[in-house]
């Protein structure tokens, strides 16, 4: 950049804004502004009596728009086609931009850099949130890096370009995330798929009693054992090291130990399951049951069979009607089981956890993939404005 000419973005935009009287009988479109340089949202149309006796103002194509409330977190948009006809409240102030100057979509690139972003941040003085106000009249503080216009468009162009490619290759990415799932859920099918040898039994038949949880507040003092949450089981896998304590008087009932599966009994994950294998003194939070087999099954299998798509039919039978999705112990307890004899057991929880094993080894490249293509946009954006694409 410190090859181009910097001047002041009061040069380069005009505010112009265009207000309009709000009728209760009509409806309006407003946009709202996506934080990170991410664009324009719409929002569901309102009538004026939903409006109320706030200001609207029309947007058209082509306006430059600060977020007042969020500029300083980058919410930087130009209207497209799409949004011309629509409003904004009076905190989406609108410009134009000086078209014998500076090309719009090459300022708002501009501000999705860090260096753009940290102008803005300046002349946004407060507190970090809502009281962190854009100052329209500190526009003029800020100065942008403005080689020629044909150069500007050029730049524009590149950074379309790679950002398509980038796009592409995340949707492809989340693809392949979901055709994995899809291989392991038609593998569960395939090894559950009912034989005439196998018998059939409901949970409490073969379990203990389901356990509810232990109710106490988590703390990062170790003044007891530690204490599991649902949110502490992410993927199938929990890092002991950060999970909290509490206080537990008498813990000996919900001490966790091997071959114990934990069960969600509420919210977002409810119906998903964890089986405990090597874990240090810890007891479990009320939002969990636990399960323990006694007899006919092994807990591997049990767990294998928590996974399949027989028993998440089930659950979703149990969720029906209600509300907050939840499932209680006594409607775990009579979820049916496919039982085939201990060998085929065995060989149903090897294959599915070899196949489950290379999956998770898919997911971790998948992941670190997705790291890699989201550093790459701030990266493309450093390099255009300083000329090296």
């Amino acid at each position: 950049m410190n090859k181009w000419p910097r001047v002041s973005l009061g040069e380069l935009l005009t505010l112009e804004r265009r207000p309009v009287k709000v009728a209760p009988d009509s409806y309006y479109g407003e946009i709202g502004i996506y934080c990170f340089g991410r664009g324009i949202f719409h929002k569901p149309p309102r009538s004026g009596l939903e409006v109320g006796e706030k200001d609207l103002f029309l947007i058209k194509s082509g306006d430059f728009i600060l977020q007042i409330t969020f500029a300083w977190e980058g919410a930087v948009a130009v209207a497209s086609r799409e949004e011309d006809g629509m409003y904004g409240s009076v905190r989406f102030p609108t410009f134009r931009v000086s078209e014998g100057k500076c090309d719009p979509l090459y300022l708002l690139n501009y501000f999705r850099t860090h260096e753009g972003r940290d102008q803005l941040i300046r002349i946004c003085p407060g507190s970090a949130g809502r009281n962190r106000v854009l100052s329209i009249k500190r526009i003029p503080e800020v100065s942008v890096p403005l080689p020629p216009l044909s150069e500007q468009r050029g730049i524009v162009a590149k950074i379309d370009e790679l950002a398509a490619r980038i796009e592409e290759a995340s949707r492809l990415r989340h693809l392949a995330t979901h055709e994995v799932q899809a291989l392991l859920e038609s593998a569960s099918k395939v090894a559950f798929k009912p034989k005439s040898h196998w018998s059939e039994a409901r949970v409490g038949d073969f379990c203990e009693v389901p356990q509810y949880g232990y109710t106490e507040s988590a703390t990062t003092e170790p003044v007891g054992p530690r204490f599991l949450r649902i949110t502490d089981i992410q993927n199938g896998r929990v890092n002991w090291d950060n999970v909290p304590y509490c206080s537990c008087p008498n813990p000996q009932p919900y001490f966790l130990k091997e071959n114990d599966i934990l069960f969600a009994r509420t919210g977002a994950t409810t119906g998903k399951s964890f089986l405990i294998r090597d874990c240090p003194e810890a007891v479990f939070a009320s939002y969990l049951i636990r399960l323990r087999v006694r007899n006919t099954v092994t807990p591997e299998y049990l767990y294998q069979y928590f996974q399949s798509p027989s028993y998440w039919t089930q659950i979703i039978e149990e969720k029906k009607g209600t509300g907050q999705p939840n499932v209680n112990g006594k409607k775990l307890a009579n979820i049916r089981v496919l039982i085939p004899p201990l060998e085929e057991q065995r060989r149903i929880v090897e294959y599915l956890g070899g196949l489950t094993d290379k999956l998770e080894v898919l997911s971790g490249l998948q992941v670190n993939t997705t790291t890699e293509l989201e550093a790459l946009l701030p990266s493309i954006l450093d390099r255009a404005f300083k000329g090296e694409l």
